[in-house]
Parts: C-alpha cells; structure tokens; sequence
C-alpha cells in the first residue's frame, strides 16, 4: 500500500491551504491551476490589490443578506478562480490544457473565465448553488469531478 497520498488528496490541500489567506467575510476559497504536477498559479477570494478589506469595510452581500450563488456584482472581491487566473496571466503562464483544484464548485462568471482559460478539468470540493456553471461547463466538455471523502482516501 502506498502511504504518499493521491495528487488529487495533495492538490486539494494546498487549495485549502491558499483559501486560508481569503479576506472574505462569508467563505474562504481557494484555488490552485495545475498541470500534471507543477502548479501553475494559485488565487483565494478577496478585494482586488490595494483595496481594503472586507473586514476593514464591511459586506454588503451580509449586510443584505444575499444568498449565495446570488447577486456576484454585490461583492468587493474577486473569487479565487478569478484571481488564479489573473496570477498566471500576470506571470505570463498559460493555463491551456491545465486542472484547477477549487475548494468549491466555480459559480457561472467563473466557469465562463475558466473555459476561456483552457481549463479542461475542474476538480472541486464543495458544493455551490449554481446548476447553469454545471451546464455550461457540460456544454464546453470540461470534465468536473466532485473530490469526496471516498476519494480522498482511496476507499
């Protein structure tokens, strides 16, 4: 049995770990592109560069009681997968062909950024209430896997 731990089970860990820099309010994302095993770039939610924070400002999506999934013009941040992808373009790094591991389900602005992107397989975490990013995704034949307990260790 080998005790290395799958590269899925690793890449989702290091998501993980970038979601912890998040400046968002509500939920903490993170997401990292990968191409077989070399990150490419990584990215978390939060105010663009040179802003405030949210915690410094306030949250209009909570101050309004927005739901999740809902509204996305509301927020002061950027979603992870948003600024994954501006990292590498701003590193010059292409994205074509890569994986992007994402704490949660990218929701449809992101999904739209990610096809543009190249990306040809999401491999996420949790869930997210956003059936038409699903569909989309469907549509442009990017392969999204949900990584669960099971998977992650090996069962």
């Amino acid at each position: 049995m080998n005790s290395r731990p799958s590269w899925d089970r690793y890449f989702m860990e290091i998501a993980r770990m970038v979601a912890s820099r998040s400046t968002c309010m509500r939920r903490s994302v993170g997401a990292i592109a990968v191409n077989g095993r070399r990150i490419l770039a990584t990215g978390y939610n939060g105010t663009p560069k040179g802003l405030r924070h949210c915690e410094e400002v306030g949250c209009l999506r909570q101050q309004y009681d927005i739901p999740s999934g809902q509204r996305h013009e509301l927020c002061r941040g950027l979603h992870a997968e948003q600024n994954c992808i501006i990292q590498a373009a701003v590193h010059g790094v292409q994205l074509e062909g890569s994986t992007i591991y994402c704490t949660f389900q990218p929701c449809v602005v992101c999904a739209k950024m990610l096809i543009n992107a190249g990306i040809t397989e999401i491999v996420y975490e949790g869930g997210y209430p956003d059936e038409m990013s699903v569909d989309m995704l469907d549509e442009a034949g990017i392969k999204l896997r949900r990584l669960g307990p099971e998977e992650e260790d090996g069962r």
